[in-house]
């Protein structure tokens, strides 16, 4: 007797072509293995081209820690002291740094490219697994255009391999998302599948516990589909959030010293306390207005296109609670919906698809698709259109927007390596550089302070510095021992040059920075100030 069809498998008749031997013969199914080597190759190079610097986090909360951790020095912020961090992100880094210590290739090039190179495989298993939902939820089609989409994007490009907990966090929605049963539409998923999914899920909240917005969302449509909820609660979430939630707390009572929740830690200073507001704050509508549609960039009117054509309403609903619930925050910022933008780029993927076979918008044809065998103009001009704007933004905001300090750091761990530097001291916004992960030498380093007051519009050591960065150094002066380096930006630098000459300093480099400011005044280039002996 032949079983009736539910709802959900009904519905995945629309996404997906009806005879999947039939796909398969039409549009010479890629191997995942073939998948995987063509993101891996491709992130080797994107990690090798990016040459500029965008947060601090990507150094200071993670290979930094690491660095600390494998040889003994490196600075942990205000974050760590007060239990916000967890150690799991930066303990992937630590056997990274000790290989390359035991073969003796911590170099400078080596130490500044290998936790990029790391993340960059993380960051190819992101790519295949988004081209495994693609291929479930529509077809291998389909999917071959999601990947395009996500590789082609250019803050994909640009933020994807860096060494953000966010990208490691977006590598692990994105696989959670394969397996989690209710995201997919057929409701033949195992129950090893679903273990997979929550065991995927509980780790990208225990990287980022912010991810958990992601999964409140996805665990309430769970619900709302299985039939046995108190089953699924406490047999399937609670014990794999619980072990993992442990695990975690176990390495950071080792690494502490102490026990400490930090998921606790870090909603309450983001969420409950409003923290994350002491770095600054957007409209509401920051997100929907120029944060996302930015990183989205070109790809967005065919995103919106492939969300109508595609009726994938779970998906798109996860990308409206995550942009709604971050626009309620005050502090906001380009990574932190980083999770969500692959999803969208899969329906991007669907809409050049659909262009692509413009006779059969929901594949179920097979005609149209075995006539055109030839790009269309349509195709052609839609695929030149998204080359032509992502390309240049990638490569330019990769290779040349804010280099200035990580070349500035090449350059100092270059002469430290030669006995030239003996110490140094930054005048800069605070964590405007990397630090020890990047120079490598256990040499004495001084930079202005940022950690949040208690009490709220009280400025900092670096806001001060930034407000009168004469007087701050003329006080500074007072009671500093002469460090053999200074760093500081031309902005600042324009107005130090007497002083810097005064005290026996003189130019030594200058590295450009930018062609535009960003969010203080411009910083054309980073200046390297020697002591004359």
């Amino acid at each position: 007797m032949r079983r009736r069809q539910n709802k959900n498998e009904c519905e995945s008749d629309k996404y997906r072509i009806q005879n999947p031997d039939s796909e398969n013969s039409r549009f010479n199914v890629w191997s995942d293995k073939r998948v995987l080597c063509l993101c891996l190759a491709f992130r080797i190079v994107n990690s090798l081209l990016i040459q500029t610097y965008f947060n601090p986090d990507e150094h200071w909360q993670g290979p930094e820690v690491a660095h600390r951790i494998a040889f003994g020095y490196g600075h942990l912020t205000w974050e760590w002291k007060h239990g916000i961090r967890s150690y799991l992100h930066p303990m992937l880094f630590v056997p990274l740094y000790k290989l390359l210590a035991f073969l003796r290739l911590d170099n400078p090039w080596v130490m500044m490219k290998a936790p990029r190179l790391l993340q960059s495989v993380f960051s190819a298993v992101g790519d295949l697994y988004l081209y495994k939902l693609s291929a479930v939820l529509f077809g291998h089609h389909v999917a071959k255009w999601a990947l395009f989409s996500q590789l082609t994007n250019w803050f994909m490009f640009y933020c994807f391999s860096r060494t953000l907990s966010n990208s490691l966090e977006t590598v692990l929605t994105v696989v959670s998302l394969y397996y989690w049963p209710c995201m997919r539409s057929s409701t033949k998923c195992s129950f090893v599948s679903r273990k997979w999914g929550l065991v995927v899920a509980a780790l990208a909240c225990a990287i980022r516990p912010t991810s958990a917005i992601t999964w409140l969302f996805i665990g309430l449509l769970e619900l709302l589909k299985t039939r046995d909820r108190l089953k699924f609660l406490f047999y399937e979430v609670a014990p794999i959030g619980i072990l993992v939630v442990g695990l975690t707390c176990l390495l950071d009572h080792f690494m502490y010293g102490e026990w400490i929740l930090v998921p606790l830690n870090f909603l309450k200073f983001n969420f409950l306390s409003s923290g994350g507001d002491y770095y600054g704050t957007h409209k509401w509508h920051w997100y929907f207005a120029q944060g996302f549609t930015v990183m989205i960039f070109s790809h967005l009117p065919f995103c919106i296109a492939g969300i109508i054509y595609s009726k994938q309403w779970k998906f798109a609903g996860v990308i409206a609670w995550v942009l709604g619930f971050y626009s309620i925050l005050g502090h906001k910022e380009f990574r932190f919906v980083l999770p969500v933008l692959p999803i969208a780029l899969m329906f991007s993927g669907y809409s050049l698809a659909v262009i692509e076979d413009p006779g059969s918008p929901v594949y179920r044809g097979k005609k149209a698709s075995e006539k055109n065998t030839k790009c269309s103009p349509k195709m052609t001009v839609a695929i030149l259109f998204l080359l032509a704007t992502n390309i240049p933004m990638a490569l330019y905001m990769s290779l040349v927007h804010q280099r200035g300090p990580e070349d500035v750091m090449n350059h100092l761990a270059g002469e430290a390596q030669h006995g030239k530097v003996k110490s140094i001291l930054f005048l800069t916004p605070c964590h405007a550089t990397p630090y020890y992960s990047m120079l490598h030498h256990n040499l004495p380093m001084q930079f202005l302070d940022c950690t949040p007051s208690e009490e709220k519009g009280v400025p900092d050591e670096s806001d001060n510095f930034m407000m009168d960065p004469v007087l701050f150094v003329s006080e500074y002066a007072k009671k500093w021992s002469l460090p053999s380096h200074i760093v500081l930006f031309d902005s600042e630098e324009q107005k130090l040059r007497n002083s810097l000459t005064s005290f026996g300093y003189r130019e030594e480099r200058r590295f450009f920075n930018a062609h535009f400011k960003v969010d203080r005044d411009l910083q054309a280039s980073i200046v390297v100030y020697v002591l004359v002996k």
